[in-house]
């Protein structure tokens, strides 16, 4: 069994939703198809939460009538028989009753996570019924029959596994399948969300829950490209990648992979494929076990870093200084991208600053505090990269006239960051593809 998940733009449009019914039924692997909502969709939820959550029902009720038109085109572009149609109006008349419903209730962050659910649930039950009005046999499995997160807002793995095979024995001569991404049920069984990028986590998750042979992730985009193709000029695609090298380049930027959708499949090793809905016959990206080569594969860029400077003569061989500076940003469970030291300082870098003035305050004891903001980590990911030749003077050599902040290189054989200023972002990306990939 092969899983294939397609992202909101490649269901945005009703022609679209065609050609992934075209590319599911093009052989007859059994499959699990799991769909994001329709491109736009959980943009306009999330603005709909936000303006109830203000008071604002006014607003949210011109984004519900706007979405809900907006639907109305499409399911006219996407059913051709009469019945099948009255079905998509049904099933359009049920979700936006929902969301006007909740324009009289007092809202709450139960609530939202239902208003969120929404975009999901509509695109599968609709792409279901287009399935059914061209004779396609497939059954649609609810996500939230089997997608489980814990406590700690983690996929609870082995309930997801157990659930899931159960739902699919249920169906014994079914082929394909088709599902919700993103959404689940958290320890309350309520209804909840794996946040953004969810959709490629929930598509992980499931190959790894059925062993399958093949977890592909289908966009607008052909497969992984070396550098981010809006800011440089030319770009060159990455092949094969590891496991390792892709969580890399998905944690520190590459926006075509969410840094969760790695780890269960990496666990079960099934290979992850990248692949482009709009040229399905492009090589795309192979992300497995191997590398396939060793050097530099690929440059990412994370923005909206935050750099914090503990500076302290005392530090000097004090045991244990290191354990306190990271205990505070353990209480306010704020995670640390970079470290560097020397005797006197630590820098480290946050990329969440919703408790910085508390983990500020909690640091001043230590020593004096300095903050920068508007920082982006720029990750040089590759294979063995520390053992390729030259590889690092020319990393060097690129960045000559950047103001570099920290370095951080030797904590992992696949990555070199380097921390620059947001403003010198596209510099340094121009100047890495020129002076690393031979690019200009």
């Amino acid at each position: 069994m092969k899983i294939m998940k397609f992202g909101g733009t490649s269901v945005g449009k009703p022609e679209r939703m065609q050609q992934v019914a075209k590319l599911i039924t093009s052989d007859n692997e059994p499959k699990i198809v799991v769909l994001s909502a329709l491109s736009g969709t959980t943009n306009a939820l999330v603005t709909i939460g936000e303006s109830l959550s203000k008071g604002d029902k006014q607003h949210a009720k011109e984004i519900i009538d706007t979405l809900e038109a907006h639907y109305q085109v499409f399911i006219k572009d996407l059913l051709k028989k009469e019945a099948t149609l009255k079905k998509g109006e049904a099933i359009l008349t049920e979700h936006f009753d929902f969301l006007n419903i909740i324009l009289k209730i007092s809202f709450n962050e139960a609530l939202n996570k239902d208003i969120l659910a929404q975009g999901e649930l509509m695109s599968t039950k609709l792409f279901s019924i287009y399935l059914e009005e061209n004779n396609i046999d497939h059954a649609l499995l609810p996500a939230l029959d089997f997608m489980q997160i814990d406590t700690n807002d983690e996929p609870y793995f082995d309930a997801i596994r157990v659930k899931l095979n159960r739902v699919l024995q249920q169906h014994p001569t079914t082929k394909l399948f088709v599902t919700q991404g993103y959404i689940c049920r958290n320890s309350k069984g309520e209804v909840d969300n794996l946040k953004r990028g969810g959709s490629d986590y929930t598509a992980s998750l499931i190959a790894a829950a059925v062993n399958a042979t093949v977890c592909e992730i289908w966009t607008d985009i052909d497969g992984m490209q070396n550098s981010d193709p809006r800011i440089v000029n030319k770009t060159k695609p990455i092949v094969q990648l590891s496991f390792d090298e892709a969580a890399e380049l998905a944690y520190f930027g590459a926006k075509i992979l969410h840094p969760t959708c790695i780890w269960p499949a990496q666990q079960e090793k099934v290979p992850v494929k990248l692949l482009n809905t709009m040229q399905p016959d492009a090589p795309g990206t192979t992300i497995m076990q191997e590398a396939g080569s060793v050097g530099v594969k690929a440059v990412a860029a994370k923005d909206g870093i935050i750099a914090i400077k503990i500076k302290s003569s005392r530090m000097l061989l004090a045991y244990g200084f290191l354990r306190k500076i990271f205990e505070v940003f353990e209480k306010y469970k704020t995670p640390i991208d970079m470290v560097t030291t020397s005797e006197v300082a630590v820098s480290v870098t946050i990329d969440n600053d919703a408790h910085l003035a508390q983990i500020s305050k909690e640091l001043e004891p230590f020593g004096t505090v300095v903050i920068d903001k508007d920082q982006t980590i720029v990750s040089i990911v590759g294979n063995q990269i520390a053992q390729t030749p030259h590889v690092l003077s020319k990393l060097f050599d690129s960045l000559s006239e950047v103001p570099v902040r920290m370095v951080s290189y030797g904590g992992s054989s696949h990555n070199v960051s380097v921390l620059v200023p947001s403003a010198y972002k596209n510099q340094t990306l121009q100047s890495l593809n020129k002076g690393v990939f031979g690019l200009e």
